[in-house]
Protein backbone atom coordinates (compact mmCIF):
# COMPACT_ATOMS: atom_id res chain seq x y z
CA UNK A 1 0.00 0.00 0.00
CA UNK A 2 1.16 3.48 -0.85
CA UNK A 3 0.23 6.57 -0.13
CA UNK A 4 1.49 9.26 -2.76
CA UNK A 5 1.53 13.01 -4.12
CA UNK A 6 0.26 13.36 -7.73
CA UNK A 7 4.04 13.06 -8.88
CA UNK A 8 4.94 9.78 -7.39
CA UNK A 9 2.24 8.38 -8.46
CA UNK A 10 3.52 6.44 -11.43
CA UNK A 11 6.72 5.00 -8.82
CA UNK A 12 3.86 4.23 -6.45
CA UNK A 13 2.45 1.70 -9.35
CA UNK A 14 5.50 0.58 -10.46
CA UNK A 15 6.52 -0.84 -7.29
CA UNK A 16 3.42 -2.41 -6.66
CA UNK A 17 3.29 -4.19 -9.98
CA UNK A 18 6.70 -5.42 -9.37
CA UNK A 19 6.03 -6.38 -5.65
CA UNK A 20 3.10 -8.23 -5.99
CA UNK A 21 2.36 -9.19 -10.24
CA UNK A 22 -0.57 -7.26 -10.22
CA UNK A 23 -2.35 -4.29 -10.88
CA UNK A 24 -3.03 -1.94 -7.93
CA UNK A 25 -6.40 -0.38 -7.00
CA UNK A 26 -6.12 3.35 -7.10
CA UNK A 27 -8.16 5.61 -5.32
CA UNK A 28 -8.24 9.61 -4.15
CA UNK A 29 -8.34 10.21 -0.82
CA UNK A 30 -10.29 12.73 -0.75
CA UNK A 31 -13.09 10.42 -2.18
CA UNK A 32 -12.97 7.53 0.45
CA UNK A 33 -13.08 7.44 4.03
CA UNK A 34 -12.03 4.36 6.46
CA UNK A 35 -13.05 4.01 9.82
CA UNK A 36 -10.27 2.16 11.47
CA UNK A 37 -7.18 4.17 9.20
CA UNK A 38 -5.77 7.43 8.50
CA UNK A 39 -3.96 8.63 6.16
CA UNK A 40 -0.30 9.72 6.61
CA UNK A 41 0.01 12.72 6.48
CA UNK A 42 2.88 12.81 3.97
CA UNK A 43 3.58 10.95 0.43
CA UNK A 44 5.43 7.87 0.72
CA UNK A 45 8.15 8.64 -1.08
CA UNK A 46 8.55 12.63 -0.28
CA UNK A 47 7.04 15.33 2.54
CA UNK A 48 4.44 16.40 0.04
CA UNK A 49 0.79 16.24 1.26
CA UNK A 50 -0.72 12.71 -0.77
CA UNK A 51 -3.53 12.57 -2.95
CA UNK A 52 -3.35 9.01 -3.87
CA UNK A 53 -3.74 5.62 -2.23
CA UNK A 54 -2.47 2.49 -4.14
CA UNK A 55 -3.89 -0.38 -2.87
Amino acid sequence: MYVVCREHLEQAIDEFVDVYEASPDLYELNNVTFTDWAAPGVCHFCQVAPIYLVV
